[in-house]
């Protein structure tokens, strides 16, 4: 048998994405293979002698017994290089827009092209000299990969040496070479390219801690409940509760340098929002377009379902590679439901023993797996980088204590629940102020209190209020408003106030749908220092009707369409207001 025999087996069952091939004694665990006359991509997940089990990643009809099966000698990988940004894949870094001007508007089954253009020509500029020492991480040049990213050409893990010959500035592919290293392994030759398992974690020197928050410009989110940059938040919510809108926010406005959305099992014309959408979007930061730096992965519902559980490798693959130039890097995971639903499937063919309702046993530790690759961490270069990761969850029927939404609030520390109630009375984002919650609250306090100094004390005192609102609320339910003592009708009051004119915020709207940090400390004092004034002037004597009957009120309502410095005059007002009725209660 002559080596290319070698190097073939031959399907004998076939089950769905999942298939058996014999003669694969060659091969190794998680190694891909190509199936069948067109080549479909399958990874190897288990063996038996010299029997693969292989999950293919694509349409499988028309497989049948005695096809061929091909092995590659790689593990499953992504190609990194200048060119990601601005781009849009599938979960096999396919570039969808190549295929589609190629083939037509349905991906075809074992349709290939490469990921990156490979004759496009990158203005090179080198960072090093010959005879200079180049450690691995560390870069050797950088190509302005959009106007506003500068790629940084790194040495890959592993490989350090001295350069002995580095090319001059100048317009280069990818693929050529641009710089050699003398190693102890001996002479290597680099390009722009480097390959990647997209299921090994990319190495790193050490980890932080991160006291910086990942400025989303939504204030439920910024002000009550902050995640870190480096940070992980759960974001888990039923059938139009306002998941993808919220997330696709997050994408367009949150302060990360790079952004990489992955629409794993969404449906088609969620993401063909998404896909419409982003390219005409402008980046608040440089006013340019907001696809300079973002990534885009697609998988949607009616792809092939083995292909939505690699998309989430893929993404966060790619956005280590931009964390280990030292980016901030953002990913939106929308949904990971639909990842663990292919889990869940695979895992039935392959006749493994389920656990709680269907879900393969190991669910809980991939999910882990998942998330700990997010963090602010030293990187093999010296930098600084962090990856946020914000993963969407769709419980069936809102239901939180179904595995994977349970399972994933152990590794996150930041939940933003959303609440049907909230989505049926047009209230979004439909974060519930009472079930979410944030572990990072003491990490980014420092960073509040440098726009504000009460920061802390002022969002306790409004989380108090609105638990205490909605205690009161059972009370209104039973026996009307108008029982109750005028302080607490007053927090009914307030808490009105507060969730319409500052948790409320229209994703449509030219102003409204984003707030920056100043503004948001502004907006929360106003809140805080009517409540704090009103509850003093009650105190004296004065009824509610007086307090409620100030127009300053209803202003404070619409607060959160002013300016920010605008809001200084409001602030000025209401103290003015409030100095004048307090005089006539004393």
């Amino acid at each position: 048998m002559n080596e290319i025999d070698r190097q073939e087996g031959a399907v004998i069952r076939v089950n769905g994405p999942i298939i058996h091939a014999e003669g694969m004694g060659h091969v190794g665990a998680f190694e891909v293979v190509k199936v069948g006359a067109d080549g479909l991509i399958g990874e190897v997940l288990k063996l038996a002698g010299d029997v693969a089990t292989i999950q293919v990643y694509e349409y499988t009809g028309g497989l049948k017994p005695g096809d061929v099966v091909k092995a590659t000698g790689s593990a499953l990988a992504v190609t990194l290089a200048p060119g990601l940004l601005g781009n849009i894949f599938d979960g096999l870094q396919r570039p969808l827009r190549v295929l589609a001007e190629r083939d037509d508007a349905f991906l075809q089954v074992g349709a290939q092209a490469e990921p990156l253009d490979p004759d496009r020509l990158w203005r090179f500029e080198p960072t090093v000299k010959p005879g200079e020492e180049l450690h691995e991480g560390q870069p050797f040049a950088v190509v302005k990969e959009s106007p506003i990213i500068d790629h940084r050409l790194m040495a890959p893990p592993g490989m350090s040496g001295t350069v002995s010959e580095i090319k001059p500035a100048g317009e280069y592919t990818i693929s050529q070479t641009l710089c050699a290293l003398d190693t102890p392994q001996g002479k290597r030759q680099l390009t722009m390219v480097q390959r990647w398992p997209v299921r090994r974690p990319r190495p790193k020197a050490g980890r932080k801690t991160s006291n910086e928050v990942l400025v989303t410009g939504q204030r439920v989110i910024d002000t009550l409940f902050p995640v870190s940059k480096g940070g992980v938040a759960c974001l888990p919510g039923d059938f139009g509760t306002g998941k993808t809108v919220l997330q696709q926010q997050l994408a367009k406005w949150s302060d990360a340098d790079i952004i990489v959305y992955v629409g794993c099992g969404e449906r088609g014309n969620e993401m063909a929002d998404v896909l419409r959408t982003f390219p005409e979007l402008e980046d608040p930061r440089t006013g340019r377009a907001l696809m300079e730096r973002t990534i885009l992965v697609a998988n949607t519902s009616n792809m092939p379902v083995a292909a939505r559980e690699v998309s989430i490798y893929t993404g966060i693959t790619l956005a280590e590679y931009y964390r280990d130039m030292g980016y901030a890097v953002a990913l939106m995971a929308d949904s990971t439901s639909r990842w663990a639903e292919a889990l869940r499937e695979a895992s039935s063919r392959l006749e493994e023993m389920p656990a709680e309702q269907g879900y393969p046993a190991y669910l809980s530790a991939r999910l882990a797996q998942f998330y700990e690759r997010a963090g602010l961490v030293r990187t093999l270069g010296g930098a600084e980088g962090s990856l946020s990761v914000i993963g969407a969850v769709s419980p069936p029927g809102g239901d939180f204590s179904e595995p994977v939404t349970q399972h994933t609030m152990r590794f996150t520390r930041c939940l933003w629940a959303l609440e049907r109630s909230l989505a049926h009375a047009r209230h979004y984002p439909a974060v519930s102020w009472t079930d979410s919650y944030s572990q990072y609250l003491s990490d980014v306090a420092p960073w509040w209190e440098s726009h504000d100094p009460d920061w802390l004390s002022q969002r306790g005192e409004i989380v108090d209020l609105l638990s205490e609102e909605r205690n009161l609320q059972e009370i209104v339910k039973l026996v009307g408003p108008d029982v109750l003592p005028d302080a607490q009708r007053l927090t009914l009051l307030v808490a009105d106030l507060f969730k319409t004119g500052f948790l409320q915020q229209d994703a449509t709207d030219p102003v409204d749908t984003f707030c920056v940090p100043g503004k948001q400390v502004k907006l929360l004092r106003a809140f805080v220092m009517f409540y704090r004034r009103a509850s003093a002037i009650i105190q004296r004597g004065a009824p509610i009707s007086r307090v409620r009957e100030m127009d300053v009120t209803q202003r404070l309502r619409r607060a959160k369409m002013l300016e920010e410095k605008e809001l200084d005059n409001l602030l000025a007002e209401l103290e003015a207001r409030m100095d004048k009725l307090e005089q006539q209660y004393t």
